[in-house]
């Protein structure tokens, strides 16, 4: 597992986005975007953030560990494209089979508010910072009770005005792909979950709000097929 330590880096560039952050580069030629935090607990949710979405099979960047508890590290790549505005229609449809994992974790910052979290490195749309998903919204404030057990992020990110990119990736989606991306989810077993955000240092409540909020998803799939039945 690769582990850095910015002190012995060297600092080839500044940020790119809201959050303090800074490119390095490590003695092979390695590069790392290196953002740093209010706080080690913010810094842990993204990363505990990241897991969840490589444990459900959505396409990140490369985070890497660092030996500063308040720092958040990903491996720089080149990207092709930079922005939801930029996507074909088939890497439209690669980002939306990954709505279920975006409501499930909360991102509402999924698509952006100018559309820039979505980018396209080696022909794979990826979700390029995941900081505003579970506790935290991309800023940094706590969501509290804005997050909880249940996943009304299926539709607001269809819908809501408010966030607009999100709405011309998301809203388009039929109810059948929708079902789809939430299946995405549900397939994931509960033990997965729990070890990864325990293996974090997350706790056993984040544990088990993340367990209930994929039965949420799983009983709407369950209320459709009796509707249709």
């Amino acid at each position: 597992m690769t582990l850095i330590d910015t002190a012995a880096l060297r600092q080839v560039g500044g940020p790119m986005g809201s959050n303090p952050a800074a490119v390095f580069e490590d003695a092979q030629g390695r590069r790392f975007y290196v953002k740093s935090l209010e706080s080690p607990l913010y810094a842990r949710n993204e990363r505990i953030a990241a897991r969840l979405y490589q444990l459900a099979g959505a396409p990140t960047l490369n985070y890497v560990e660092t030996t500063r508890p308040h720092q958040v590290a990903t491996e720089l790549v080149r990207l092709e494209k930079k922005n939801v505005a930029q996507l074909s229609p088939e890497e439209i449809r690669q980002a939306q089979h990954w709505l279920g994992v975006h409501a499930w974790t909360a991102n509402w910052d999924a698509a952006g508010f100018l559309g820039e979290n979505q980018g396209v490195a080696a022909g794979r749309v990826l979700t390029l910072d995941v900081g505003g998903a579970l506790e935290y919204r991309a800023m940094g404030n706590q969501k509290g009770r804005a997050f909880g057990t249940q996943v009304g992020e299926l539709d607001r990110l269809r819908s809501d005005p408010n966030n607009p990119f999100a709405v011309r990736l998301f809203g388009p989606m039929d109810e059948a792909r929708v079902r789809q991306a939430i299946q995405v989810v549900t397939a994931i077993p509960d033990a997965h979950i729990r070890q990864a955000i325990l293996d974090l240092g997350g706790s056993e409540a984040l544990a088990a709000k993340m367990i209930a909020r994929k039965a949420h998803m799983a009983s709407r799939l369950l209320a459709e097929c009796v509707s249709l039945a």
